[in-house]
């Protein structure tokens, strides 16, 4: 117990002198493209026998581009810490939303308001599982790929190859546990028979991680852009030089 203890201390001391030095623009926009990723969720925009894809695929993509700066400059396990945060800070939100949704009201009918808001348990429980999971498989794999780069770990091949390989991977397996927890095995039960095949989960993963390794290609110069600057102004070098990670 006393390790636990001490293991949580330094985390939480880690986590809170990353805060002070990474920039908030890249933790603004991760925590709302997660927040904004589990309300989206909840809608399916195209569905066949073979496929199907939800609407969070339109904001996914952000999270994982700012999952690869992060894990570029910073290391991996920042960008674990930053996941967490990003996760924590959801499932608050999706306290808030749901309280929100349980207070009557005879203003108007917010039926819809309190249908789309109130969420669903194992949506949100799906969601964070398969983003947490898929978190860590991306910064892992990002962080592997860029150490393989020995001669030039900071141009822009290495920062592409870490960031697209990782993205696609990270995408896949996102989609696909999200898919499994929530449309395989609890839809069935509580949306009146509702439900995906092995087959469409698969599908959906897939090209899911296909259209999101599209705009991560479309997006990437712009992550480039941003890890040379914060090289460059040596941002969070006193996070980097205390963690002792290799970038």
């Amino acid at each position: 117990m006393e390790k636990i203890n001490l293991w949580i201390k330094r985390e939480i001391e880690e986590t809170t002198l990353l805060l002070r030095y990474i920039p908030a623009t890249v933790v603004t926009l991760f925590v709302v493209s997660v927040v904004s990723m589990n309300l989206l969720a909840n809608k399916t925009i195209f569905m066949r026998e073979w496929i199907a894809i939800d609407a969070g695929i339109l904001i996914s993509w952000l999270s994982f581009m700012c999952m690869d700066i992060i894990t570029k400059h910073f290391g991996p396990r920042a960008s674990n810490r930053v996941s967490v945060l990003a996760s924590g800070i959801n499932l608050l939100t999706c306290l808030i939303f749901f309280v929100a949704s349980i207070i009557p009201s005879n203003a108007n009918d917010y039926t819809a308001f309190d249908t789309i808001f109130g969420g669903t348990w194992f949506v949100l429980l799906g969601s964070t599982v398969a983003f947490l999971s898929s978190a860590v498989i991306n910064n892992s794999l990002n962080h592997a790929i860029g150490s393989a780069f020995k001669h030039n770990p900071d141009g822009r091949l290495a920062f592409a190859m870490r960031a697209y390989v990782s993205t696609f991977i990270g995408q896949f397996f996102d989609n696909f546990i999200f898919s499994v927890i929530v449309f395989v095995f609890f839809a069935p039960i509580f949306w009146d028979g509702f439900c995906w095949t092995i087959l469409q989960c698969s599908t959906c993963a897939l090209t899911g991680a296909l259209l999101e390794l599209i705009m991560e290609i479309a997006f990437s110069p712009i992550g480039y852009r941003i890890v040379t600057k914060w090289k460059k102004n040596e941002i969070g070098k006193e996070y980097i030089d205390r963690a002792g990670e290799r970038r």
